[in-house]
């Protein structure tokens, strides 16, 4: 009986650092068998800016994650993004090959070499080149041109670019951490892979990952990327103008909003509504206003007191931050070109996607239909990442369980006592103490 394949990603975040350790058996079910996620250091708007404390925390989560699933990873995929992200998109031809005509597998290879050839400065490297589609002899709108004939094969790619440094410093981090790289992948594109229905991607949709610092805008349309950029706003700055609206600690403040978004609010009934019902006899006073609920402060664990109602802290505080961000993302949209080809509207997903009234404010300033990303594709331990926070790591391993061959993937057990990885540091710290 053949062994489960095993694959592994590290979500490298400005807040959290996360690591999903899953189990691919021969039916291609995908069981989640480790995570584990810690808080974030050494990383600052999703780019490593203290190597040291960075390895520190990735070390934590990749230990704390193999501990739980039984395995140590020597290999792992990781997420990478940043206000460095960008993308452009980028067209090439080449003559088929065979004299028959026929489309191979090298013809396809080469077209896409072809649209990677694009100007870039000396500080950027090619990330993603994402086929959109392809053309052959003038027919266009082609998913997979293998085995067709022609003599012209032209193609549209999405390229996505970052910042050399940026992703050399991520794979030493790794290094030091004591895993290889198998590859990085935009933390936007990993979303999309379990948030992301089928149907959404084929119709035209747009996906928003709010991050702790950064936030995500990829745009899919015809099922394949279009756009993708990053917004350097995300959660914690909604966290910031609490800590200073209300005069608490950074920590008090995310407690606070954690607090506000897992309360269950009953809205206010409308106007229309509140006369019918007066008409009817069911509501004696139409201009009574619900009593506005002080924020209880008493089981969050700060210390700070906060003498203001629940809505007024969201309509003062939470809520121009909110509304900025999506001004922000609508820009993006309409500086792609494809805002009238978005019918399925915007999918959120990322921590700030728990911001109370988010989803509100979405569909009020963008006019698009709006959904909280619901994590799927996976069994097993699903409860543990039943969180829109948890997007980029569970696409993550669905990317890896799809693009990753069977050579990739074959783990050894986690031995008892000292870690692999302790071991051979240890060893190689004892060898550099005897040279020169």
């Amino acid at each position: 009986m053949a062994k489960d394949k095993v694959i592994c990603a590290v979500d490298v975040g400005s807040s959290k650092i996360s690591t999903l350790i899953a189990s691919v058996g021969e039916d291609e079910r995908i069981n989640l068998i480790g995570v584990s996620a810690v808080p974030s250091k050494g990383v600052k708007k999703a780019q490593v800016v203290d190597i040291e404390e960075a390895v520190a925390a990735i070390t934590e989560s990749i230990e704390a994650s193999e501990r739980m699933a039984g395995y140590s990873v020597p290999s792992v995929y990781v997420s990478i993004g940043g206000p460095q992200i960008k993308s452009t998109n980028s067209h090439a031809v080449v003559a088929v090959a065979k004299p028959d005509g026929e489309i191979q597998e090298n013809d396809i290879l080469r077209v896409n070499d072809a649209a990677r050839a694009i100007a870039l400065p000396a500080s950027e490297e090619i990330i993603h080149v994402i086929p959109r589609t392809f053309t052959v002899d003038g027919q266009d709108g082609i998913r997979d041109p293998l085995g067709m004939t022609g003599v012209r094969l032209e193609t549209d790619t999405h390229i996505i670019t970052g910042s050399s440094t940026a992703m050399k410093n991520l794979v030493k981090c790794m290094g030091l951490v004591g895993v290889n790289v198998d590859e990085l992948v935009f933390s936007g594109i990993a979303s999309s892979y379990s948030v992301l229905t089928e149907t959404e991607k084929e119709l035209g949709v747009t996906l928003v990952d709010i991050g702790g610092e950064t936030t995500d805008v990829v745009i899919f349309v015809d099922g394949a990327i279009a756009y993708s950029a990053v917004i350097p706003i995300g959660a914690r700055h909604i966290t910031s103008d609490l800590a200073v609206g209300l005069r608490v600690s950074l920590e008090s403040a995310e407690k606070i909003k954690l607090h506000l978004g897992k309360t269950v609010k009953t809205p206010v009934m409308p106007e229309g509504e509140a006369l019918k019902d007066a008409k009817n006899g069911t509501l004696k006073n139409v201009n009574t206003k619900p009593k506005e609920e002080l924020l209880d402060t008493r089981g969050l664990g700060i210390n700070e007191e906060v003498k203001l109602s629940k809505q007024s802290i969201v309509n003062s505080i939470i809520r121009p931050r909110v509304r900025e961000i999506f001004e922000l993302v609508g820009k993006e949209i309409k500086k792609s070109g494809f805002a009238t080809q978005t019918p399925s509207g915007l999918v959120i997903c990322g921590g700030g996607a728990l911001t109370v009234g988010l989803l509100e404010q979405a569909k009020y300033i963008l006019a698009y239909p709006a959904r909280i990303g619901v994590n799927e594709g996976m069994i097993g331990l699903t409860d543990e990442i039943d969180s829109p926070s948890y997007a980029t790591g569970a696409g993550l391993i669905l990317y890896a369980a799809k693009s990753a061959s069977p050579a990739q993937f074959n783990m050894p057990v986690l031995t008892k006592g000292l870690p692999i990885k302790d071991m051979l540091q240890r060893g190689i710290d004892l060898v550099k103490s005897f040279l020169p």
